[in-house]
């Protein structure tokens, strides 16, 4: 009886040091997990406030300078272009995971082939829907509620914004993989 008491004191203790040592490199991990995640979200912040700062600034000189109808045709067509810009986000998110998953298998020719695809197929499909937009968007503004001089503007506003809405997918794509890229070099 003596000796089972010893025996277990001493695998309490053992596990008691195992668990030390997991917890110190749980605290180490925790401490560095948490030095990736702001590098990770630290740019995304910026972006985010950068294109914030677009539309503020964007809207307080055409609210000042152009006048109140140009503003609304900017309010009006603005969630079109970003509504298509939104594939682009949707496009880098998935295949990002698709190629680290596949990196992470080891299989480097097939992530390099899935990467090509995505970009590929999104550079063409974002010229499509461009030229799309940029032929209809009159009808997409009368569809919206435009009318008059208010139609005039959002017409104009949305077909420059249709011209750069493949540049602005493209952005979206790269920025996803640009993360997927640095977290897999780490």
């Amino acid at each position: 009886l003596c000796g089972e008491k010893e025996n277990r004191s001493t695998l309490v203790s053992a596990a008691m040091s195992g668990m030390l040592d997991k917890l110190e490199f749980v605290n180490t991990y925790y401490h560095k997990d948490i030095y990736l995640k702001f590098s990770f979200v630290f740019p995304s912040i910026i972006m985010m406030i950068c294109t914030s700062m677009y539309s503020i600034i964007d809207g307080l000189f055409i609210s000042n300078f152009a006048g109140k109808t140009a503003f609304a045709a900017v309010n009006l067509i603005l969630p079109v272009a970003m509504g298509v810009g939104a594939i682009g986000f949707m496009i880098g998110s998935g295949g990002s995971a698709i190629v680290a998953k596949t990196l992470g298998e080891g299989k480097k020719e097939k992530a390099n082939e899935y990467f090509s695809m995505l970009i590929f197929t999104a550079l063409i499909g974002a010229t499509i829907l461009s030229v799309f937009g940029f032929i209809f968007i009159r009808q997409i503004c009368m569809a919206l509620g435009a009318r008059g001089q208010l139609l005039e503007y959002a017409s104009t506003y949305g077909r420059i914004m249709f011209v750069s809405q493949p540049m602005f997918m493209m952005q979206t794509i790269f920025y996803n993989f640009f993360i997927t890229a640095v977290f897999v070099c780490l």
